[in-house]
């Protein structure tokens, strides 16, 4: 057995010894409470450079941090910043896919690619796909799969390229979405451990996913047609090929008018939404903000555009292609999307309680200075520090599947750290979702490596897991690099992240820092006795 198979079975092992991520966070609490009891005891402290507040570790089984823990129980959960945002998304994304919305437009874009774009069509309808969620996985892949065939192309490098856009590209996109309301809700209340005036939205990283998108089609269209297809070989059909005439399908006359309403329903959504920016008094605009921060209560209503938008698209959809027949089905629908959300609910319960007490702990904003202080003394260059996360993002990726679960860990340390050495949350949050994306199809603990190879099985059942995992290496070896390039060079030449936000980060005057945001953040509640939530289901 060569090193690189040794490799990959220690990876496999260790990984299947791992807990499921809520016995993850639970082990991870009582290791916080241990922790606090000893830096309590020590008399760990720091000072806070941004509010000048004296940092102090407190114990966790204090007589007032277990009573926020017991009496205030519901309202950890309840103020997790993640679950509410991401609640609201899935209420309008639910309809939009269980209309089929979301297939019929994924389905349409890629049976009329012509065949020397097909690889690019492919790559950036998977990328916008993960608007669609898990949908994502099942529909665009085997679908990919099934119109490299009709094409005459070999039906294995579609589904490749499918599964390196859907996951490995998890990071980029055209339009901010559930999973960056999901993974920048958490950034958030970290940033507050020092800096508690700190607002984030979810357009926060809309300038970088899409720079992913640019940066990652090109090298998917050439791995694909260059190094996976050749390598393949020439497609011969078999007896074992799957039948899928109704995924090949041209789209019905139905269809086509369900498309054409929703289309139009998504630009009178986003006419009103400008209309009412620009209307004298706009709820939408600060007048008495800088200029670069007078949007941000637009930016910040991007969760309700969304949700609405979702919701009103898919109806139309659902109305012209008759998939929606009555007002139920739409009360249905929005129940189905919310009851899918069973395990993140349960797995947000404990990390909403990790998180607010890693705040009360006053361990985070400790660490992160202490820790900021020792890299500044090294002198890094910031680009080489952003590396870092990116790097230590792949590791963790390789063992434990949730991005959310990930960065609920390890956001309430790295962004305060970051911030005190001058780089913004934002920036932060994006080098963290490179690393988290780039290894997603290198690794058999994906949660959806097993599907993926059911789907590569049936067109080619003596297709194993070496062999996808052969497939799938060279791209993400390719986005790794690109990757760290990337990073490094948004840093370098201090492009912006999103509207109003860049790379570096400057601490406002402590009076200022002191104060909380403006509604419409994504935020928790203030500081402690109401601490419980100021601690984006991959």
């Amino acid at each position: 057995m060569n090193l690189a198979a040794r490799l990959l079975n220690s990876i496999e092992r260790i990984g299947n010894r791992l807990p499921d991520p809520v016995f993850l966070f639970l082990w991870l609490i009582l290791g916080l409470v241990v922790l606090s009891l000893v830096g309590a005891g020590l008399g760990w402290s720091a000072i806070n450079p941004v509010t000048g507040e004296a940092l102090q570790a407190q114990s966790l089984l204090s007589p007032a941090n277990l009573e926020r823990l017991f009496i205030g129980m519901p309202r950890t959960l309840a103020d997790f910043p993640p679950l509410g945002i991401v609640i609201t998304i899935i209420y309008g994304a639910s309809v939009a896919e269980r209309t089929g919305l979301f297939s019929t437009a994924i389905r349409g874009a890629l049976l009329n690619a012509p065949r020397f774009i097909l690889t690019p069509i492919v790559v950036i309808t998977g990328m916008v796909s993960h608007h669609a969620s898990d949908a994502s996985y099942v529909v665009v892949i085997p679908l990919a799969a099934v119109i490299f065939a009709a094409a005459g192309r070999h039906p294995l490098a579609g589904l490749a390229a499918g599964f390196a856009a859907v996951s490995g590209g998890y990071a980029g996109n055209l339009f901010p979405g559930a999973s960056d309301a999901l993974i920048l809700g958490i950034t958030e209340p970290a940033a507050h451990l020092i800096d508690p005036s700190y607002a984030v939205s979810i357009a926060g990283n809309w300038f970088f996913i899409v720079g992913v998108v640019i940066v990652f089609t090109p090298i998917v269209w050439f791995l694909t047609d260059r190094v996976i297809e050749p390598r393949l070989g020439a497609w011969t059909p078999h007896d074992a090929a799957p039948v899928a005439a109704e995924e090949k399908t041209p789209l019905t006359a139905a269809e086509k008018r369900g498309l054409a309403w929703a289309g139009l329903t998504i630009l009178a959504m986003i006419a009103v939404w400008t209309i009412v920016t620009f209307l004298p008094g706009s709820p939408f605009v600060d007048a008495d903000a800088e200029p670069e921060q007078r949007f941000n209560p637009l930016y910040r209503s991007l969760v309700a555009f969304f949700a609405l938008t979702f919701f009103m698209a898919g109806a139309a959809f659902g109305a012209g292609s008759g998939s929606i027949k009555t007002h139920h089905d739409l009360v249905r629908m929005m129940r189905e999307g919310i009851s899918q959300l069973a395990p993140y609910i349960v797995l947000a319960f404990f990390a909403a309680h990790f998180v607010a007490m890693f705040n009360w702990s006053g361990l985070g904003p400790i660490l992160a200075v202490n820790a900021a202080a020792s890299l500044r003394e090294l002198a890094l260059p910031t680009p080489l520090l952003l590396i870092m996360v990116v790097l230590v993002s792949c590791v963790f990726d390789l063992f434990i599947g949730s991005a959310s679960a990930k960065w609920s860990a390890l956001a309430p340390i790295v962004v305060p750290m970051f911030m005190l050495l001058g780089i913004s949350p934002e920036m932060t949050t994006a080098a963290y979702r490179m690393g988290d994306s780039v290894t997603n199809i290198a690794t058999p603990l994906m949660s959806y490596f097993p599907l993926i190879l059911t789907f590569a099985q049936r067109w080619d059942p003596r297709f194993g897991l070496g062999s996808l995992m052969a497939t799938m290496l060279p791209y993400a070896g390719a986005f790794l690099v690109a990757g760290l390039i990337m990073v490094a060079s948004w840093v370098a030449l201090d492009l912006p992240l999103g509207p109003g936000v860049g790379v570096h980060y400057e601490p406002p005057p402590p009076a200022t820092a002191s104060q909380l945001p403006a509604d419409g953040g994504i935020a928790g509640p203030a500081a402690p006795p109401q601490a419980a939530a100021t601690p984006s289901a991959r």
